[in-house]
């Protein structure tokens, strides 16, 4: 059985971001795992790339516009999810307490 957070939308945000950043896949995963805030970002970038897949099917009158719209916003998400990974790497440097 598997995490929690492992719905079909979860497993596809894991995809997606670990498409972007494969380096990143073991502190995705862990990051998935206990931020629902980057869950929900990683669930975002698959449903973006999903819709900019399916910008094939528009009519043609509306296809440019909306694969630049979801090209912008996957390259948004991607963006933030970075800056969450990179954020999550960072640990305090807790002092000594004074005796």
């Amino acid at each position: 059985m598997g995490s929690r957070w492992e719905s079909c939308a979860g497993v596809n945000g894991l995809q997606a971001a670990t498409r972007l950043f494969p380096a990143r896949h073991s502190q995705i995963s862990e990051l998935l795992e206990r931020d629902e805030n980057f869950r929900g970002l990683c669930d975002d970038l698959a449903a973006a790339e999903q819709a900019l897949a399916a910008v094939e099917d528009l009519p043609d009158d509306r296809r440019e516009m909306r694969r630049l719209e979801y090209q912008d916003l996957v390259k948004e998400l991607a963006a933030e999810i970075e800056q969450a990974l990179d954020r999550a790497n960072i640990f305090p440097i807790s002092r000594s307490p004074k005796h």
